[in-house]
């Protein structure tokens, strides 16, 4: 058993798979993602096969964080959707195998863009990318429920209410210096929450195009990665998760747009992006945008927060990029009061 983040028993992995894997030959060689900050996640390669083992990290945790079950069972029931999604294998929720719960998956080769610039690419291939990135949160956000088996995925009720309050109580405690910035932001959502329009669906939580696996060869969508935060929720959110990432610095710390010349890399504008999306799903428009661009904003500012006091309390996933994370808090913090007031 091992409780170090950034290594893996694989003696003990590999005991396991041979008995709960049907198919699995070891012996096994793993190697640590270094992208991701919340569940460590390995890519384990064997002489027959290559899969993917994502973990709780060992220590204390926030209640409800890192839920590797939810990952696992989102991602279970999507298969053979419109949504695509790595194969899902099995899910060990015995601590005692490695020190916390896993589940693996197949490693889906192809690419991944670290960020929406797509440094070296083709203005023709950006531009598919990123319809093709629309067209796969127009898909899971046109997913029924119901039908797959996630009617219960997450409680009833209005969705901002309860994530504000949610994401409020763990910034608190995880909170390291006062953010006067964060403060105001918190309140300011209170007082401008929409009233409920009864839009509830399949939200991932994090869509970004970092979290997406594209084909080798095309610009299509593999697998989308990262549900940790998935739940039923309301779907503007994640559009505006994607205009938020939009908007912050260019280059491997922000990895936004803030700056560049969309149209010279042909790159759709904001407006162009929701104006895609809400054609797929055949909406006129959405109002108070500034909201749940807002509501991103705070959300961020809060996981980042969270992902600096792991790194404080020393069992970050990647310590060295928590820390630089972290000093981002009061950047979202202000992002949010800008997108809530203008």
């Amino acid at each position: 058993m091992t409780t170090d983040t950034q290594t893996l028993d694989t003696g003990a992995v590999g005991a396991y798979l041979a008995q709960h894997l049907p198919g699995f030959e070891g012996p096994i060689e793993a190697r640590k993602f270094q992208t991701g900050q919340s569940n460590p996640t390995f890519l384990l390669k064997t002489p027959a096969h290559d899969y993917v083992l994502r973990r709780k990290p060992p220590g204390t945790l926030l209640k409800s964080a890192h839920a590797v079950d939810r990952e696992f069972r989102v991602q279970q029931a999507l298969a053979g959707s419109d949504v695509p999604v790595a194969r899902m294998h099995l899910l060990c929720e015995d601590d005692a195998v490695i020190g916390s719960a896993f589940y693996v998956m197949d490693h889906v080769p192809g690419r991944n863009f670290f960020d929406p610039v797509m440094q070296g690419e083709t203005n023709a291939t950006r531009a598919a990318v990123i319809t093709d990135m629309n067209r796969v949160l127009a898909a899971l956000h046109d997913v029924d429920v119901a039908a797959v088996g996630l009617a219960d995925y997450g409680p009833p009720g209005n969705y901002y209410e309860r994530q504000i309050g949610r994401w409020t109580k763990q910034y608190r405690a995880s909170e390291t210096v006062d953010v006067p910035a964060m403060n105001a932001l918190i309140d300011g959502l209170g007082r401008a929450m929409p009233a409920d329009d009864g839009q509830r669906g399949l939200v991932h939580g994090d869509y970004r195009i970092d979290n997406m696996i594209f084909d080798a060869d095309r610009p299509v969508c593999r697998a989308v990665l990262d549900w940790e935060l998935s739940t039923i929720g309301h779907p503007y959110a994640d559009l505006a998760a994607v205009i938020m990432q939009w908007q912050m610095p260019a280059g491997t710390e922000g990895r936004g747009l803030a700056g560049i010349d969309r149209v010279a890399l042909g790159l759709p504008s904001d407006a162009e992006f929701v104006a895609m999306y809400c054609e797929r799903r055949g909406i006129s428009g959405i109002d108070n945008f500034g909201f749940y661009l807002a509501f991103c904003f705070f959300r961020m500012a809060a996981i980042v927060q969270g992902v600096l006091k792991r790194a404080l309390d020393g069992n970050a996933s990647n310590p060295d990029r928590a820390m630089t994370l972290g000093k981002y808090v009061p950047a979202f913090a202000e992002g949010g009061l800008k997108a809530l007031n203008g």
